[in-house]
């Protein structure tokens, strides 16, 4: 059995291709697929710059930049506040996650399989078109200001999204801390408050750094929908445009406003992890 074993494996790397027979090798399959893929990509993006140079309009710039502008602060602004609130709110979901009491544990899995389950547009319909038809109930509750516009339900809508992706983040952020060192805390007398964020939380939200920053993108591209509910952020004032103008180049505006904000988000989340983890990396020199 153990010679037949040894025979498969053998048989197997001998039929895979060594790196230094194909290392030198300018023209293969896979390199070849790439360049074609590749050559592809570089027309795209030179036919998209040459367009815009072509068909570069100084009145429409003039009149819609501005516009752009505050739809960007917009989009910036609902985000950030729905992340902030969101990373409140999935404390307590995570913490009733780890739960041990099945009914803590079991309406946080609720919580998170429903909105992790159903589209963020989904969500935003039935904030939007369903609570919103409660008004009396939500007046004498005195909870009428999240549900009396479109910016505070697209705020509330984005909050209860992103704090259900953010649970899981921190939850599995959490349970990656070593138990070694909350026994050490446990060693040395420690309350569990102070060990939970002088000890674990601070270790935690290193390994969970990445993930936010993730999670921070994707709300950036998913506030596009807010748009449908009248929120002019800059998808919106990008509609509002081509509907006025019907020129398509609107539309590749707003995908160069996202692609600089993904990557100034990208870049700065960079900076901050290096920053954060400077204590982890090695010293080669």
């Amino acid at each position: 059995m153990t010679t037949q074993t040894n025979y498969v494996a053998d048989t197997i790397l001998d039929a895979r291709p060594r790196p230094d027979s194909i290392k030198n090798k300018f023209f293969t399959g896979s390199k070849i697929t790439g360049y074609f893929l590749l050559g592809i990509w570089i027309v795209f993006f030179v036919s998209i710059i040459w367009f815009l140079y072509d068909s570069y309009d100084a009145d429409y710039m003039a009149r819609y930049s501005p516009k752009y502008l505050y739809g960007f602060l917009t989009t910036i602004e609902l985000v950030a506040l729905s992340v902030v609130f969101g990373g409140l709110l999935s404390l307590p979901v995570a913490f009733g996650r780890m739960s041990k009491v099945k009914l803590f544990n079991r309406i946080a899995f609720g919580y998170i399989y429903f909105f992790r389950g159903t589209p963020l547009l989904a969500q935003l319909f039935l904030l939007y078109y369903g609570f919103g038809q409660f008004r009396h109930f939500w007046q004498d509750m005195h909870l009428w200001w999240l549900f009396r516009d479109s910016w505070s339900i697209a705020l509330l809508s984005f909050t209860l999204n992103t704090a259900a992706y953010q649970a899981e983040i921190l939850r599995g952020a959490i349970m990656n801390v070593p138990k070694g060192q909350i026994e050490g805390a446990q060693s040395l007398g420690l309350p569990k408050f102070v060990t939970f964020f002088k000890i674990v939380l601070p270790q935690a939200l290193i390994v969970a750094l990445r993930p936010y920053g993730n999670e921070f993108i994707l709300m950036i591209k998913g506030s596009a929908v807010v748009s449908i509910i009248s929120v002019y952020d800059l998808m919106g004032e990008t509609r509002r445009a081509f509907s006025q103008t019907y020129d398509f180049q609107a539309y590749i505006y707003a995908a160069i406003f996202y692609l600089l904000c993904v990557e100034i988000i990208r870049r700065l989340w960079d900076v901050i992890e290096t920053r954060l983890t400077r204590h982890l990396q090695r010293d080669n020199s």
